[in-house]
């Protein structure tokens, strides 16, 4: 009886390393690459990858005969990161930001086109930022907005964009949707984003998205001080620390960033 019960303990083990060591490599494995890394039989490593392929945990390529991880592992996965509370996730990022910063740092989303504040961590010092939790603000004039905007699937840029009026908050609001879309390639270029005064004078913002296991920026994370606090030899820093807080947020996710899907492979 332990005999079996020892067998199918070692069954499930293999079975989930050959899902964790495919899911490493983005080129996907071959049942002969898996026995060697795995240490398994290729007897072994074969009857379990057709049960895993059979109940659509992996998925197999007649060309190359290498399997990939299947459409039944990213439902899963939807579901574990349903039950989480990227707010929850993010504090501690926030937190960081906060001490090593020493401005206001924001979680927000996108709601009915409008950025939105889900979370903050006012810094230290007299200096306040007017915002709370909640707040509800113009896509185009904020560094936590754009840094999602730029990174939406194109057919989502395009259609809120579409419904979108540039409303002018300051003398340096962007107002043009060409000026906009260029903005937003910069964005996507260097990883974060500015807001430059364009909500609120004598305010600077820098933001960078937060991906989910899709790939998708379903939030942002960012700092918010005075043109001083944020100045423009001290810009490259924040924004280094503001793109580590996001990537870190997004590891927590299940984000798998590029580079590191090209090591993989």
């Amino acid at each position: 009886m332990r005999g079996a019960a020892e067998q199918a303990s070692s069954a499930v083990d293999r079975a989930l390393g050959m899902l964790e060591a495919i899911s490493e490599r983005g080129a996907g494995m071959t049942n002969a690459e898996l026995s060697r890394k795995l240490r398994i039989p290729k007897s072994s490593a074969s009857y379990i990858l057709r049960v895993l392929e059979q109940r659509g945990y992996l998925r197999r390529e007649r060309a190359t005969g290498k399997y990939r991880l299947g459409l039944k592992v990213v439902s899963l996965s939807r579901g574990v990161l349903g039950g989480l509370d990227i707010r929850e996730l993010a504090m501690p990022a926030l937190h960081h930001l906060v001490e090593h910063v020493h401005l206001t740092a924001h979680l927000a989303i996108l709601d009915g086109g409008k950025a939105v504040y889900v979370e903050k961590v006012e810094a230290p010092g007299f200096i306040k930022m007017d915002t709370w939790v909640g707040r509800r603000m113009e896509v185009h004039t904020t560094s936590v907005g754009k840094a999602i905007l730029a990174h939406l699937p194109k057919s989502e840029a395009d259609a809120l964009l579409k419904g979108l009026e540039l409303t002018r908050r300051t003398r340096k609001t962007i107002t043009t949707l060409p000026q906009l879309s260029r903005e937003l390639a910069h964005i996507r270029t260097r990883g974060f984003a500015v807001d430059d005064e364009e909500n609120n004078l004598g305010v600077r913002c820098v933001a960078a998205p937060i991906f989910d296991a899709l790939g998708d920026a379903v939030a942002s994370v960012g700092v918010s001080g005075t043109t001083s606090q944020v100045d423009r030899s001290s810009m490259s820093r924040i924004a280094d620390l503001v793109k580590d807080a996001a990537r870190r947020v997004s590891h927590q996710l299940g984000h798998q960033s590029a580079a590191r899907k090209a090591r993989a492979g």
